[in-house]
């Protein structure tokens, strides 16, 4: 069964969309920042679906249940687990359509929105693990030997246009950009926390 779940917003980390932008901490940089977020405010949806399988072997390799592709890295991944999380995470079109707006008439603006976008999805996606108290490291398609092939996979899995509105062109890229799909392993407790 696929679950769908709205999460309130994570706290920001500045100092991390200021690591992404490649930018030192500075008025201007804090200036840019607050501008930012201020044009988001209330804009991004953060959004999840995800679903449980087993943990499936085939000699040494371990993947979840339902995913024709194996890794290496997912491997050492789900090593010593019995179940799966499958996910996928957006924080909506909106920043997209913010991003190309300013792109247009300040690059600058328009960096530090994709940075602070790239923030937003990971700080999702580290709020919905941490909801599991037994989730190994996720691992996301591209990472490793994991292919990235595996978003095709995964957006079967987990029905991802119609559940959280995120789609997947020919060339692999996820459109709203500022999501993530992954898996991690779960180790004792099956219930969600």
């Amino acid at each position: 069964m696929i679950a769908v779940r709205e999460l309130p917003a994570p706290p920001v980390c500045r100092r991390e969309v200021l690591r992404y932008m490649g930018a030192r901490e500075n008025a201007e940089m804090e200036a840019l920042l607050d501008r930012a977020i201020a044009l988001c405010e209330g804009k991004l949806r953060y959004r999840v679906c995800y679903r449980e399988v087993a943990v499936a072997c085939t000699g040494d390799a371990r993947y979840p249940e339902g995913l024709a592709l194996t890794s290496a890295t997912l491997g050492r991944a789900l090593a010593g687990c019995d179940r799966a999380v499958l996910f996928a995470a957006t924080v909506g079109l909106e920043l997209d359509r913010l991003i190309l707006t300013y792109s247009r008439t300040s690059p600058a603006l328009a960096l530090c929105l994709q940075a602070y976008g790239a923030e937003r999805v990971e700080a999702l996606c580290d709020a919905f693990c941490e909801e599991f108290s037994d989730a190994t490291p996720r691992v996301s398609p591209g990472y490793g030997d994991f292919p990235i092939e595996a978003q095709g996979e995964l957006f079967r899995l987990l029905d991802c246009p119609r559940k959280i509105g995120l789609s997947l062109n020919e060339s692999l890229l996820m459109t709203p950009t500022k999501s993530v799909t992954a898996v991690f392993g779960r180790k004792e407790n099956y219930e969600h926390s």
